[in-house]
């Protein structure tokens, strides 16, 4: 069993959801179980896809994991541009935040790859 706090991209994705969590302390409290709320859960769901796949078995269901984990970063991506474009967030946060988010997603893939194409 693999230690997910030694994995580059649960620290990146570690990073993200606490990130997350301090951008969205401050919307407004109409959002507090809607916006905020799937925000925080799919940033979260990042990392802790990545902390259940290492604790499991072998590469296949380590990358499963690592393809939930993606799709959690994808949602969280669409969620930031919404947060944006309903003036939650400022546009620097914003760019921050869709930079980290790319940046998980990029780690992710090349992790996944590399599961996959190894003996």
């Amino acid at each position: 069993m693999q230690d997910f706090r030694d994995l580059q991209v649960w620290q990146k994705a570690h990073q993200l959801t606490l990130s997350v969590y301090r951008a969205t302390a401050s919307f407004p409290d109409a959002e507090r179980y809607g916006l905020s709320s799937q925000m925080r859960r799919c940033s979260a769901s990042i990392g802790a896809n990545i902390a259940e796949g290492c604790g499991r078995g072998g590469r296949k269901d380590f990358a499963r994991f690592l393809r939930v984990a993606t799709g959690s970063a994808s949602e969280l991506d669409y969620h930031l541009l919404l947060a944006k474009d309903l003036g939650m967030i400022g546009a620097e946060d914003y760019g921050r935040l869709a930079g980290d988010v790319v940046e998980v997603g990029r780690m992710l893939a090349g992790l996944l790859r590399k599961l996959t194409t190894e003996n």
